[in-house]
């Protein structure tokens, strides 16, 4: 480098002069308007004498010296920016990825244009604006490519068997000085392009000339810029990439197909499917039903869509436990229809099919209706979208949903246990086909035994008893406590109950804890824990109900700990624009605090009122809903309120007459289920009876009617009517006064118990 300085000292004045004449000469042509400027000759760039050549070679050389220096120096300036971008982009492409979108999934970020580069990837710096297109211009094309007549943007392959995703850097600035046709660097491969990747093409229109595309394979390995420029705007074809999640390790020549690639076709089942309801009830029983009835009430333009696993209409529960079994059509099981205690017949459907609209045309149908969706299940629960996912992949988006799952029946876990034989052998009973298995199973065996001294296994006992005269049926019923329904009554009046069950023809085992089930020689076998053993043909297991929260995990719901069920406010609201009813809900009472009622007048209140708040009505639960069992049709009750044998009571009681049995209840109201006479009722001026009442009978042996208080600190939060009909209203009031009262015997003077 000193000897070059030092030549070029001695030089330099040589150059200045050679220079100036050249300036000189330039300047004379343009004066003179001759023709165009020609190249300066040779003798012309001496000042020296005539013919001199020396000082000319010398020139020469020093130019040509300067020139490899400063091509060598841009070259290295080159190559030392170029590997520090590639190892910048090997970083970028080594750091974890977000979940791909649309074009990404793929693994391509493309620039449009400039307007669309104003989002590029936000890590990849700007290439350096250093000219870098001597090298891959030097490069000749490719000769299997065609020439290009046009200066446009093709396209970019990587053809490599281990590619996986292609990333090109969108540059906003051509830094090229003249138009380049076309360089294409490519990857050398070993397999045809078509046997290694799934192209597709896209594409997208380009208006400023991109001056850089860079391809970066899975394996890290950079690939040479290519660079290209055009004239006009041209639509850029791009080869896309579709890579497969777990085909790395595969032979890239036989890809499997990618199954996210495949186009989602609905089958014929999901063709029935809307995509939108605005008013979404899942579940299929009568909370359901209720909902939808109040929605058109309130918005008769409504288009409400009810989505049940269950095969059938919305239908009533209460009859396939009690009057069903009492009729004497043969083929009840098919009709489902059903003569109640007055005579009068009617079905467990709420309304026949015509009542409903199809799915399909839930949308199109003009006014409205109610459509329901049978045979499908939500598995999944988008509380952010506002949408839910049925079990056989459709999707259904809405604007106010309602969640009336009920739940299923519990079981023994002895039962479980126990082995198929056993499992095979037990009933847990529910719906419409357990009520059809259980009535053929009836007439096929000899003996059935129900577990469960509740509600339900009190009121199958008492039907199934019934029957086994006719039948040759043994009927047995067990349950831990002392009577039927121990957790209900008071014992004194669950012992009378246990009673009037045995008349009907039951074997009752009362104490009477289950230790395990076997199956041997061809019966059931259950072991109690006091050692007695029953043996039977067929089990019921009627030993309570489990709530369906299976949405709230995704759903983001709360379960209540202590009473189980979705926890709602007293609105009946979980979260915005979801409402819980019916056996699902853990409500809050105004008047009561927390609880949660497995009863079907529950799920009618419960039900009218989340869907009156749907609607925008906003009113709390205030509304005691009642319940009622009938032991046949000469002995039945009714209740309100919280009503647990644990609490302290009281009981009022008369001797009964003729009316004073649900069949002639059913008479009076017209209907078998007596929440809907009672339901809408309001007491009015409570008014005493004017007859004197005979002496108070308490803890005896005939209980023919009467009026039973539940109490928590003096004050009256349950009661019951044994065998009194029609009095709910009364009994409603005096829990929503909610005073503490001295004598109840006077407040049970209002159910005029003592009238003839």
């Amino acid at each position: 480098m000193f000897k070059c300085k030092t030549v070029w000292n001695k030089l330099a004045p040589l150059a200045r002069a050679s220079s100036t004449l050249c300036l000189q000469n330039a300047r004379k042509s343009v004066l003179r308007h001759g023709r165009r400027l020609d190249m300066v000759q040779k003798a012309q760039m001496s000042s020296g004498p005539a013919g001199g050549s020396g000082e000319n070679t010398l020139y020469y050389i020093l130019v040509g010296a300067t020139c490899l220096g400063a091509g060598v120096y841009a070259y290295r300036t080159v190559s030392g920016d170029k590997e520090r971008y590639n190892e910048r982009m090997i970083e970028l492409a080594s750091r974890p990825k977000q979940e791909p979108k649309a074009a990404e999934a793929v693994g391509e970020v493309v620039a449009e244009s400039k307007e669309d580069a104003a989002a590029p990837l936000e890590s990849i710096p700007e290439p350096s604006p250093e000219p870098v297109i001597s090298e891959p211009v030097a490069e000749e094309p490719t000769p299997t490519e065609p020439p290009v007549e046009e200066p446009l943007v093709t396209e970019a392959i990587v053809k490599s068997t281990e590619t996986e995703a292609v990333a090109e850097a969108p540059i906003t600035e051509p830094f090229v000085e003249e138009p380049i046709t076309e360089a294409i660097v490519e990857a050398p491969v070993t397999e045809p392009v078509e046997a290694s990747v799934a192209e597709s093409v896209i594409e997208v229109p380009v208006t400023e000339p991109v001056a850089e595309a860079l391809a970066v394979t899975q394996s890290e390995e950079p690939l040479a810029p290519v660079v290209e420029s055009e004239t006009e705007p041209t639509p850029v074809i791009i080869a896309e990439h579709v890579p497969e999640a777990s085909s790395v390790s595969e032979s890239a020549a036989d890809p499997e197909p990618d199954s996210a690639a495949v186009p989602f076709e609905p089958t014929a089942a999901q063709l029935d499917v809307p995509e939108h309801a605005p008013y979404l009830l899942i579940g299929g029983g009568t909370a359901s039903f209720a909902a939808a009835r109040s929605i058109r009430a309130r918005d008769p333009g409504a288009r409400v869509l009810i989505v049940t696993e269950e095969s059938d209409l919305p239908y009533m529960r209460p009859p396939l436990s009690k009057e069903l079994w009492f009729s004497d059509d043969p083929k009840v099981t098919e009709t489902l229809r059903f003569k109640q205690w007055n005579g009068k017949e009617r079905s467990i459907y709420f309304q026949p099919p015509s009542f409903y609209v199809s799915p399909a045309d839930l949308a199109k149908v003009e006014n409205g209706g109610v459509a329901v969706l049978t045979g499908r299940k939500v598995v999944h629960m988008d509380v952010r979208e506002n949408k839910v996912k049925l079990s056989d992949g459709a999707e259904i988006s809405y604007e106010k949903c309602l969640i009336a799952t009920g739940g299923v029946p519990r079981n023994l876990q002895v039962i479980d246990r126990a082995g198929e034989e056993v499992i095979k052998r037990t009933t847990l009973f529910r719906k419409i086909e357990d009520f059809r298995s259980l009535e053929k199973i009836s007439r096929e065996v000899k003996s059935i035994t129900i577990i469960g001294g509740g509600f339900l296994g009190s009121e199958l006992a008492c039907a199934m008893g019934r029957r086994s005269a006719d039948l040759g049926l043994e009927v047995i019923q067990l349950f831990p406590e002392k009577g039927n329904m121990g957790k209900v009554l008071p014992e004194y009046l669950s012992n009378w109950t246990t009673e009037k069950v045995r008349k009907e023809g039951v074997n009752i085992i009362t104490d009477a804890v289950v230790k395990n089930v076997s199956y041997k020689n061809d019966k059931l076998e259950i072991k109690l824990k006091d050692g007695r053993l029953v043996k039977t043909d067929h089990i019921v297991a009627a030993v309570g109900l489990e709530p369906s929260v299976e949405l709230a995990k995704s759903g983001g719901l709360e379960v209540d700990s202590d009473f189980g069920g979705y926890r709602v406010n007293a609105e009946l609201q979980a979260r915005s624009n979801i409402w819980v009813a019916g056996d699902a809900a853990c409500f809050y009472d105004i008047r009561l605090g927390r609880r949660r009622v497995e009863h079907h007048d529950h799920a009618v209140v419960s039900g009218r009122l989340a869907g009156e708040n749907m609607t925008g009505a906003n009113k709390p639960y205030w509304h005691q809903s009642m319940f009622w069992s009938d032991l046949g049709p000469d002995v039945g009750y009714e209740a309100i309120g919280i009503v647990d044998s644990s609490l302290p009571t009281v009981g009022v009681f008369a001797k009964a007459t003729a009316k004073d049995t649900p069949k002639a209840a059913t008479e009076q109201s017209g209907t078998g289920i007596r929440s809907e006479s009672e339901t809408e009722e309001v007491a009015g001026a409570l008014k005493a009876e004017t007859t004197a009442p005979p002496p108070l009978i308490q803890q005896k042996e005939d209980y023919g009617k009467g009026v039973i208080f539940y109490l928590r600190d003096k004050v009256v939060v349950g009661i019951v009517l044994w065998n009194v009909f029609n009095r709910m209203p009364i009994a409603r009031k005096i829990i929503k006064d909610g005073e503490e009262h001295t004598d109840l015997n006077e407040v049970a003077k209002l159910f005029n118990i003592h009238e003839d």
